[in-house]
């Protein structure tokens, strides 16, 4: 056996291999702990936006914004419906990130001046109908899971139809004379003397539940007057009107009733119908118990509406045909004396749509048909036909609900049916 022999370049060579082979290891080695540590950060980005678009589906779940931004018969968040007002038809923009009829080419900031100053991307001011007075109030980070959540939808390209207003609705100088009279950029601010539970359910029914939009009184320009009190209102362009909201003085049994209603669409004193019935199937029946609680309990600070005076006894042979027709078509249902039946048929014995000044809610049920949202609470609601009755029957039959059973609200018109028919 013979062997080489070990010359300084025979050692030179050896070390530069191991030096290389060294090196690559060392070099493998920071590759597999940077990938062992960049995933983790990776995981934590996507597990981040994922929560963040989860709690913005939940917050446009909370503020319905399918609901004005979804056309009938039309894809999710597309706009194209028209909401009919007093000063013409406003039609609701396409909310997905199609990048030339939607808000692909928005970024956060865009979003939130939209919210909170009612300005859109190019600066243009947003009409009212769009209730950036009361999206105000949304805080940043809410404004932020929405955006996303918006991004993360397939995007729609559907253009946006101009609005329809009369002139001068239809220009910036009206928007920003109305803004000037009754708008001012706001944020929530809580209450330090409440309690946690009562400062989110003045966050949710003041700011993304726009609760006022509806159930405030209007002026003849369209601003909600005192919107805070929630004191009712006939809802702009529609044959529907929006009750008081207030619970102070009504006890905790009123809060578990509005409760039962919002997340079921129906409770011990009723159901909901019309666009009401509406915002409980989008809106309201998916929130959280917690947020429903949270509402009801803010709710319960608020006046409630105003006991009706006693009003003028309808004429006796009204109160007679009305007798006849709830015996013969509505006793089975309600009860004889108005009571109903649990889970099923309203009472109309003490409850507060009977109550009420106007009886528009209840000739709308007599005309259409009583129809409560299909919920998870409810999935089967029972429902009540239209009643294809002369005006003068109506009138009667409404008469002697409102005016039976200890109930003392004004009676019905023929008149104030046939303008409603």
């Amino acid at each position: 056996m013979t062997t080489t022999p070990i010359t300084w370049r025979r050692w030179a060579a050896l070390a530069s291999g191991s030096l290389g082979v060294v090196l690559l290891a060392m070099a493998a080695t920071v590759w597999r702990l940077n990938r062992v540590t960049d995933l983790p950060a990776a995981s934590a980005m996507a597990v981040t936006d994922a929560r963040l678009v989860a709690r913005g589906a939940y917050l446009a779940r909370l503020g319905n914004c399918a609901g004005c931004h979804t056309a009938r018969g039309g894809l999710a968040y597309a706009g194209g419906r028209g909401l009919a007002t007093p000063f013409g038809t406003v039609v609701a923009g396409n909310l997905t990130p199609d990048p030339l009829t939607g808000l692909g080419l928005w970024n956060a900031d865009d979003f939130w001046r939209a919210l909170h100053d009612g300005r859109s991307r190019d600066g243009r001011l947003l009409v009212p109908a769009f209730p950036y007075t009361e999206f105000t109030q949304i805080v940043r980070a809410d404004s932020d899971a929405l955006f996303a959540y918006l991004r993360s939808l397939r995007p729609v390209p559907q253009p946006n139809r101009p609005h329809e207003l009369r002139f001068p609705y239809n220009t910036q100088a009206a928007q920003a004379v109305w803004r000037a009279l009754y708008f001012r950029p706001g944020s929530f601010r809580p209450e330090p003397a409440r309690s946690a539970e009562w400062n989110r359910g003045a966050y949710l029914v003041r700011g993304l539940g726009h609760c006022a939009a509806c159930h405030a009184p209007r002026n003849v320009l369209g601003a909600t007057q005192d919107a805070q009190a929630l004191a009712g209102g006939q809802l702009p362009m529609q044959p529907w009107y929006a009750p008081a909201l207030g619970l102070a003085g009504l006890g905790e049994t009123a809060a578990a009733h509005m409760v039962a209603l919002l997340k079921t669409g129906t409770g011990p004193q009723g159901t909901a119908s019309g666009p009401m019935a509406e915002v409980v199937f989008n809106s309201t029946q998916h929130w959280s118990e917690a947020d429903l609680q949270a509402a009801a309990l803010y709710l319960q600070d608020l006046p409630a509406a105003p006991a009706p005076r006693p009003a003028q006894p309808a004429p006796p042979e009204q109160m007679a045909l009305g007798a006849q027709l709830y015996a013969r078509h509505c006793a089975d249902c309600h009860g004889p004396r108005g009571e109903g039946v649990p889970g099923a048929y309203p009472p109309l014995a003490g409850n507060p749509s009977v109550r009420l000044a106007t009886p528009t809610n209840l000739i709308q049920s007599v005309l259409h048909g009583g129809f409560a949202p299909a919920t998870a609470g409810n999935p089967q609601p029972y429902g009540m036909p239209p009643m294809q009755w002369q005006d003068a029957e109506i009138a009667a039959v409404l008469s002697f609900v409102r005016q039976s059973w200890g109930e003392s609200a004004g009676a019905v018109r023929a008149l104030d049916v046939t303008k409603l028919r």
